[in-house]
């Protein structure tokens, strides 16, 4: 199956430690859509989701992966299936076709436009940006929103270590 991560799970080492059968297939956009960072977490902080545009011509980017039957399954899991996202049907186009994918987008009831990130998740959706080759101002454009800073060191610790596994750790050097 075809999923649309605009999210932490761009960088392809996050998605792999969740679903190791995910592979990159191509970069795409998610047209008339907008990205936030207003997802309520288990954490407290603001994940991403994507809202409608309501019209203004504000394309998401992503990376499209193809993962298997089980990966869903495992990424349902992973994203909290029913209990903050939902995973939906979404029309993404790449360079040179329009193709039907999945994405997960937050349930209303978990929407809070106050959030902020996570220093740490802003980074790795930079990442995942910088490492598929996104539009360079749509990367400065994520990086420019704001965050926070993370109370529990062993998970700020634990998303740099996905960085270094990259080799994207210069996107986070102040760590």
């Amino acid at each position: 199956m075809l999923y649309f991560a605009y999210g932490s799970n761009m960088l392809t080492e996050r998605l792999r430690a969740r679903v190791p059968s995910a592979q990159p297939r191509a970069t795409a956009t998610l047209p008339r859509y907008t990205l936030c960072f207003h997802k309520r977490s288990q954490d407290g902080s603001g994940k991403c989701s994507v809202t409608d545009a309501r019209g203004a011509p504000s394309p998401v980017h992503g990376v499209l992966f193809d993962i298997d039957q089980d990966g869903v399954s495992m990424l349902d899991a992973a994203e909290n299936r029913g209990h903050g996202y939902e995973r939906q049907a979404v029309s993404v186009t790449t360079e040179d076709q329009t193709v039907q994918a999945f994405a997960y987008i937050a349930q209303p009831a978990y929407v809070d436009n106050t959030l902020q990130p996570y220093d740490w998740y802003r980074r790795l959706v930079v990442a995942g940006a910088h490492q598929h080759g996104l539009p360079t101002a749509y990367r400065q454009q994520v990086a420019a929103v704001s965050g926070m800073p993370d109370p529990d060191a062993a998970r700020r610790r634990t998303h740099r270590s996905l960085l270094e596994d990259a080799g994207l750790q210069h996107l986070w050097p102040d760590a």
